[in-house]
Parts: C-alpha cells; structure tokens; sequence
C-alpha cells in the first residue's frame, strides 16, 4: 500500500533527483546508452559528410539543402565532430556514455533555442531555418532519454514495486 503519501514530510525536506552513478560497466542499460550515441552519431555523421560533398561555403548564410535541413560548411562539420564524440561514446559504453548522451542533449535543446532567436538575422552563421531548430529539439530530446534511462530516478519509497524489483536484495 502506498502509505508515504499520508506521511507528512518535514518541511524543507524535498525529494532530490539522482543520478544513478553505481550501475556496473557490464549492466543491460549500457546497451540503450551505446545505441542511442550510435544511432544519433551515425545520423550526424551522415548529415554531415553530405553536406561537405555539396561544397558550399564555409559560413554561408543562404546554406544548401541537405535531407531538408539547411547546412552550410560550418554546420556539417560541426556534426561530424558531434557524430564522432558520438561514436567515441558508444565505443566507451557505460556511465560515459550515458553522460555524454546527457550532456550532448541539453547542448542540443540550448542550440534550438540559441539559433530560433537568431533565425533571420545576421548572426545566423550556421545556417539554421526551422527545420533544423526542430530538428535540433528533437535530437536533443532523444540524446537525453537515452542518456538518462534507468539513471535518473525521482526517489521512489521502498514500498514501491518498482524500487522492490531493483533492489530485491534489501526488500524485507
């Protein structure tokens, strides 16, 4: 029964979110953190390269149209660099790679909301038009759910089935 919610809790007292940091270098989520780099690298890295094989120029703002996002020098080879943090992650697994997957997420949420004020203005080097804050949101969004699945967690009581099943050995 779920009896912590009629307790009162004391005031100033707050459930805190943790970052899980004793997940062994073996454990199953290593898999979700590894694929997410990797699949999130590999499209990066895809846009990239084919955004370098249009030739355009380095900051130019009109950009080119590349698997309908615009890109410019700039932007393709700052996600080949992104894809091939990426990739190092994925190879490195583990806590790293859930890390970074985090990390690189919140840049990317930053950076949708960095280049949607500077859409039409002058100060858009990288070329970015909707699409790509968009797309930018998106990947963003899904670099931290790979990155912060079975990590994070709100504080579950230890009368929830959910934390009983992970830790079965401290259930009485």
């Amino acid at each position: 029964m779920a009896t912590h919610v009629l307790h009162s809790k004391p005031k100033g007292h707050r459930r805190r979110i943790t970052l899980d940091e004793d997940l062994p270098v073996d454990h199953r989520l290593s898999k979700v953190y590894r694929v997410g780099a990797g699949l999130m690298g590999l499209v990066l890295l895809a846009f990239g390269v084919l955004g370098l094989i249009d030739r355009i120029g380095f900051f130019d703002t009109r950009g080119d149209t590349v698997a309908g996002l615009n890109t410019n020098g700039a932007l393709s080879i700052l996600s080949i660099a992104v894809g091939l943090l990426l990739f190092v992650g994925m190879v490195i697994g583990g806590n790293t790679a859930s890390t970074l997957n985090m990390a690189l997420g919140v840049l990317f949420l930053l950076s949708g909301f960095v280049n949607l004020a500077l859409l039409d203005t002058r100060y858009n080097f990288l070329a970015f038009r909707i699409q790509n804050v968009l797309f930018s949101f998106v990947v963003g969004v899904l670099l931290m759910t790979f990155g912060m699945y079975g990590r994070v967690s709100g504080g579950l009581p230890h009368d929830n089935p959910y934390w009983r099943a992970r830790h079965p050995d401290r259930t009485s």
